[in-house]
């Protein structure tokens, strides 16, 4: 095992990034402020690594994963986690999918046995894969089919990508998760779910040296695969804005708008993440206040710049009180986009959105499970931990010219993904499901 680099964590920490010879990436993070340990894995295949046809095998495989291995019966893996006091889950997103433990300290072992014989042991069977076959159907139908908030992030995603993988969804079409088959799932196994494509990130009151033996003693044996270079097709240029509207079971129109954005590696992602900030960062944020609390026109606006490794976008959600619509809601986007990218925001202003950010982004850090999320992310989408920090320092260095430039830069109208659901007038006031009717796409 090698030792690869050292850096600060705070005041008395450090991480550790070590490689074994299998190409295995482990980080550790000594901190003995409370006896538990955060132990993830993630491995560097999402739905953005799929092909067409074969859409939402990543989502599928983190049902997969905790289904029986050679070693232990299906369910085995909860129920001894559960047994000590642990904690586990997963996620899958479109760069990446990873497996999190959460263990008292003195159960780390445990927790590097388990994870490390689903690594390289997992068994595949037809029974398995249609038993998670149907449960990832049937999540499909709840957060997508039936609901509107999940039917209009699909539609935004299938309208902005037209070419890159991002276009597809990460639970994948119904048609492809139906017809999934094992060689499929054998062959996903195979090629991702191999040392060499994953990171282990061990934050909280660990011994470093007993560590990297354990780690060393059960993933040491493990083979490297042979993972092949991501390739990307590219997103061409957007010159036109595009929109798109249905009729939903809903009270009134809920709409989301979009804007072509940068990886988040791109030097102009924070800038852009303030700009963000401006316009959405709570309740005294300038959407939040046009919006909600001077024109009653939405009752609600949320959003997110996508922290991504590939162009994402930036979104606005709203959903409108009755009587109001997206038409309305957009004249007042409109008005304060174009305000930002005219003129700077004042000193105050900027300070406050830093603060917000700098607030969310250090409270992350707070719990072992947390720092490990954040180290795995960094290492994952930006290829190394040490962003993490360099982007907590770069934010202290912009100014109000940077935050101006970034939305006068992105958030154009021609670069614009607009995706609205209009009342079917079959909705109650719980917005109670339906069917729905495609009106216009352009």
């Amino acid at each position: 095992m090698t030792l690869v680099n050292r850096h600060p964590f705070g005041a008395g920490l450090a991480i550790e990034k070590h490689r074994l010879k299998n190409g295995l990436v482990v980080l550790l993070l000594r901190d003995s402020a409370a006896p538990v340990v955060a132990y993830q894995t993630w491995y560097r295949v999402g739905s953005s690594h799929e092909r067409p046809g074969k859409t939402g095998l990543a989502h599928l495989f983190e049902h997969l994963m905790f289904n029986q291995t050679e070693h232990l019966a299906a369910g085995e893996f909860d129920r001894r986690m559960e047994a000590v006091g642990g904690e586990t889950n997963a996620a899958t997103w479109v760069d990446w999918t990873y497996y999190r433990d959460s263990v008292p300290a003195a159960q780390l072992e445990l927790a590097v046995t388990l994870e490390a014989d689903r690594m390289a042991h997992l068994t595949l069977t037809e029974k398995q894969l249609e038993s998670e076959r149907e449960v990832v159907a049937s999540e499909r139908r709840m957060r997508v089919d039936d609901d509107v908030e999940g039917f209009l992030s699909e539609e935004l995603f299938r309208h902005v990508f037209t070419k890159h993988s991002y276009h597809w969804p990460t639970i994948g079409w119904m048609e492809d998760i139906m017809a999934f088959t094992t060689d499929d799932c054998r062959s996903f196994y195979g090629t991702y779910y191999a040392p060499n494509n994953a990171t282990l990130v061990i934050c909280g009151d660990i011994d470093v040296d007993a560590t990297l033996a354990l780690v060393d003693k059960h993933y040491g044996g493990i083979p490297a695969a042979s993972i092949p270079i991501p390739s990307f097709d590219a997103e061409p240029a957007q010159t036109d804005e595009r929109r798109a509207s249905w009729k939903k079971p809903v009270t009134a129109d809920r709409a989301v708008f979009a804007w072509r954005a940068p990886a988040q590696s791109h030097p102009d992602w924070l800038p852009l993440q303030l700009a963000s900030e401006v316009l959405l960062g709570g309740p005294s944020s300038r959407l939040y206040r046009r919006l909600v609390v001077e024109s009653e026109t939405a009752s609600s606006v949320s959003g997110m710049l996508m922290p991504v490794a590939q162009p994402g976008i930036f979104e606005v959600f709203t959903s409108m009180v009755r009587g109001k619509t997206a038409a309305d809601a957009e004249t007042i986007i409109d008005q304060e986009i174009a305000r930002l990218a005219a003129e700077p925001v004042s000193p105050a202003e900027l300070a406050k959105c830093k603060n917000r950010y700098e607030t969310g982004f250090w409270s992350e850090l707070e719990t072992a499970d947390g720092k490990a999320e954040a180290l795995g992310h960094y290492e994952t989408v930006l290829g190394d931990y040490r962003a993490l920090f360099e982007a907590a320092a770069r934010v202290e260095t912009l100014g109000a010219e940077d935050v101006r430039r970034a939305a006068a830069t992105y958030l154009t109208k021609d670069v614009r993904t607009i995706v609205i659901a209009e009342p079917s007038g079959e909705a109650d006031d719980d917005d109670a499901a339906g069917e729905d009717e495609d009106v216009s796409e352009a």
